[in-house]
């Protein structure tokens, strides 16, 4: 079976539940608001937030009304900060098509972002619990602070591996990590389950990111141009790891490109192939084996044969996907 289809299939029905909420949510009778957010339906990507919510609720009880708001929260909260991070990047593509703020401009692109980022907190209050609305509100802040920080990083040529870890963490491992934590939450389930599963969403969400940093570097129909990355002043794991292990005089060479910001098609290719050829891919996959290990061990862990066999296919698909 696609792992994709064997990801969703133990909440096969509940995802239809989901999805039915979800386009209701962002309903506008206004019809030239109404064309955006059609827009930014049908670039939507692979529901992969709300259906780990969903296996950690399934996992640990019956998924009722609490959760399914919070999962339409979590996805709003998602796809707000998507758009608004297309305008920051100023990316013109954002999963194969042309992004927001290419069609409608940057201010109508951050106004869009805003009204998904306000019916979020709309439905995280009809979820009923305080703590879960504590949580979502913290990730939104988390979400900004990692952006912010890695500007910062890029502002100030920082090239350590901590720092990078702390930024995947706060941009990316946050979001999946409250997924799985507020969806185990929803139903009840014991303050030790919950971390077991806060933490599997951490895991999962820095193997998504660390695949995603090394498609930055080959050419495939990934949504968004190679080596963007390099291109935005973001030295990611691979880069960071090959320049870290360079001899003095290629290091030197490296640091010049970065610190003048001279990202010419010419020295984004240099850079490129200096990470492929230095081991910064190969280390780059080691870290997400060390990750995925650790994950791999949570789930086994996971009564319900259904929803472990769902998580196991979830690891191997973040880790393996080709874009």
């Amino acid at each position: 079976m696609d792992k994709k289809l064997l990801i969703a299939k133990p909440v096969e029905k509940e995802l239809n539940k989901f999805n039915s909420f979800y386009k209701e949510s962002v309903f506008c009778d206004n019809v030239r608001i109404q064309e955006i957010i059609d827009y930014i339906m049908k670039s939507d990507g692979k529901r992969i937030r709300p259906i780990l919510l969903l296996l950690a609720a399934k996992a640990c009880g019956e998924i009722n009304n609490t959760t399914y708001n919070a999962a339409v929260t979590i996805e709003l909260l998602h796809t707000a900060s998507l758009i608004h991070d297309d305008v920051v990047d100023e990316s013109k593509i954002r999963r194969g098509l042309a992004s927001i703020n290419a069609i409608y401009d940057n201010k109508m692109a951050v106004l869009a972002g805003d009204y998904f980022l306000s019916t979020a907190l709309i439905k995280s209050v009809l979820t009923g619990n305080i703590e879960i609305i504590s949580h979502i509100s913290d990730l939104g802040r988390d979400l900004a602070e990692g952006e912010l920080n890695q500007l910062s990083l890029v502002k100030e040529l920082i090239l350590d591996e901590d720092e990078y870890f702390q930024v995947i963490k706060k941009k990316t491992a946050s979001l999946m990590s409250v997924c799985m934590r507020i969806g185990a939450m929803s139903v009840n389930a014991p303050a030790e389950i919950v971390d077991k599963f806060t933490r599997l969403g951490e895991l999962l969400g820095l193997c998504f990111q660390l695949r995603d940093d090394i498609f930055d570097y080959f050419t495939n129909a990934i949504g968004k141009p190679t080596g963007n990355d390099i291109r935005e002043g973001k030295v990611t794991l691979p880069l960071l790891y090959a320049i870290r292990n360079a001899p003095e005089n290629e290091r030197k060479e490296l640091l010049a490109i970065i610190n003048s910001y001279n990202y010419t098609d010419e020295n984004i290719q240099k850079l490129i192939n200096y990470a492929k050829e230095h081991g910064g891919i190969e280390y780059a996959y080691k870290k997400i084996e060390e990750i995925r290990v650790e994950a791999e061990a949570i789930i086994l862990e996971v009564p319900n044969t259904e929803v472990r066999k769902a998580l196991e296919a979830t690891v191997n698909y973040i880790v393996e996907r080709a874009y």
